[in-house]
C-alpha cells in the first residue's frame, strides 16, 4: 500500500470500541467478483507507491467481506484502491472518496468486468 503507517489491523479496530474510534475514511470492502482476492492496497492519490498490502497474510474469498480501518485522525479522503487476485491480475480505481462510503462492492458485470460500487 502507499500508505504506510495509515490503517490499522481491522481486529485492532474492533477490539478497540469500534465506531467511537473511527476514522471518517475506514469502510468494509465486499468481493463478489468470484475470485479470491490476495493483497489489497489503498493509498493516498497524492502517492507514487503502492508499499504494503493492508490484507497482510490474509485473503479475501468470494462471497466475503473486510472491514479497513484507518489510523484516527487520519487526514484526507481521496485514495486509490488496488487488488490482486489469486488466479493472477489486477484491478484498481483511482481517487474514491472513503469519507462519503461506508462501502465498497467489487463485483465483476456482464461483460466481465470488475467494477466498485459504493454506498
Amino acid at each position: 500500500m502507499r500508505a504506510s503507517g495509515y490503517l490499522l489491523a481491522a481486529t485492532l479496530f474492533a477490539a478497540s470500541g469500534g465506531a467511537a474510534l473511527a476514522a471518517d475514511q475506514d469502510f468494509t470492502l465486499v468481493n463478489h467478483t468470484g475470485r479470491q482476492i490476495d493483497n489489497v492496497y489503498v493509498s493516498k492519490v497524492s502517492s507514487n507507491s503502492w508499499e504494503e498490502d493492508v490484507m497482510g497474510k490474509d485473503t479475501l474469498d468470494a462471497g466475503k467481506s473486510v472491514d479497513i480501518s484507518f489510523a484516527r485522525g487520519e487526514r484526507g479522503c481521496h485514495w486509490d484502491l488496488l487488488v490482486k487476485y489469486h488466479s493472477g491480475g489486477q484491478d484498481s480505481w483511482s481517487n474514491v472518496n472513503l469519507c462519503d462510503v461506508s462501502t465498497v462492492t467489487l463485483f465483476r458485470d456482464e461483460n466481465g468486468h470488475v467494477r466498485a460500487d459504493s454506498e
